[in-house]
């Protein structure tokens, strides 16, 4: 069965989406992009605030379920610019210890309302 889970600490889904699922033992949030819930905008900066940001929404959902970020098994990596990665990967490293979870990383044309990241991951309880 499945299970939705949503919090106020991480941005509202704007369409027929939900922040996250869980599904077992697992929980798969939506991608991420860097809004701030506090302003409502995109945190200020470049890729390596966006990127915390983005981690702090998806830590934010997975908190909500009762889990931690130790707790990620796989994630995605969306980037508007992949000469960007050096950056984004310092700041990914700040929320993720060994064992890392497995990652793809990968350039898009474009992210949602102009970002420059969206992450999604999924947990394992």
């Amino acid at each position: 069965m499945k299970k939705v889970i949503s919090t106020s600490k991480a941005p509202a889904a704007i369409g027929p989406y939900s922040q996250a699922i869980q599904v077992g033992n697992f929980v798969y949030t939506s991608g991420q992009i860097p809004i701030d819930t506090s302003t409502g905008q995109f945190a200020e900066g470049g890729i390596k605030e966006q990127t915390r940001q983005s981690l702090l929404n998806v830590k934010a959902i997975l908190e909500e379920s009762g889990l931690k970020m130790s707790d990620v098994v796989k994630t995605t990596v969306f980037m508007a610019d992949m000469n960007d990665f050096a950056d984004m990967n310092s700041v990914y490293a700040e929320f993720f210890s060994e064992p890392y979870p497995a990652r793809s990383a990968v350039a898009v044309r474009t992210l949602p309302k102009g970002a420059l990241v969206e992450i999604e991951v999924v947990a394992y309880r």
